[in-house]
């Protein structure tokens, strides 16, 4: 199996890479986990992840300054439908656009727009900003990506932007904080985490060794 870690120009790739290696070596499934800035390598590739982190216009710029890239995730995901998974700002960039320093499209696979978070305690005090720490999974409906993964098992997220208007039947799971925030989310043959699914502990890598074992 080989699996394009796609590199925008940001994301923990060395650890992405390493929490799949991890999960392939233990589950004894030997995979070829290539971190790649080449749009060909999408084409060999049996499933694509693209992580992210930081900004969403600077994350979607990243991406369109691939040559090739973004005309080969559309093919290769949407036409060929390989197993797609997006992480963090990854996971925004599936969104229909990303409202962080100004609008800016995204690749308009699920439904909604990345916008502002503003969450509020019981008494409407705001809460901090960006939502940092572990959180607590609240599964919306079953899915092989959440397999093994129980509800209030807890996710490490960074963010302050969040999936806003989207359709319910696309969101896997949520979490709390000031309110609901969408974690997972997925359709077909994709799926995306908000949170850091490689800096989740054990959850996190079931997640990933789910993705690998995942057949949409």
């Amino acid at each position: 199996m080989k699996v394009a870690v796609i590199d925008p120009g940001s994301g923990n790739l060395a650890s992405v890479r390493r929490a799949f290696e991890r999960v392939a070596r233990e589950a004894n499934a030997p995979a070829d986990i290539v971190v790649t800035t080449e749009a060909g390598d999408l084409r060999d590739a049996d499933r694509i992840v693209l992580p992210g982190q930081g900004a969403f216009a600077a994350c979607r710029r990243g991406l369109d300054a691939l040559p090739g890239m973004t005309e080969a995730l559309q093919d290769e995901v949407m036409n060929r439908g390989k197993p797609f998974l997006g992480i963090c700002v990854g996971m925004q960039l599936m969104a229909e656009r990303g409202l962080e320093h100004g609008t800016t499209p995204g690749l308009g696979w699920i439904a909604g727009e990345i916008a502002p978070m503003d969450p509020r305690d019981a008494h409407g005090a705001a809460l901090p900003l960006p939502q940092m720490g572990w959180n607590a999974l609240r599964p919306a409906r079953a899915h092989p990506l959440l397999d093994g993964v129980a509800e209030g098992d807890h996710a490490y997220f960074v963010h302050s932007y969040a999936l806003a208007g989207g359709r319910a039947e696309e969101l896997v799971a949520s979490a709390e904080y000031g309110g609901a925030v969408a974690a997972v989310v997925g359709r077909d043959n994709l799926a995306g985490t908000q949170f850091h699914a490689e800096k989740s502990g054990s959850v996190g890598l079931r997640i990933l060794a789910n993705f690998l074992a995942w057949r949409p």
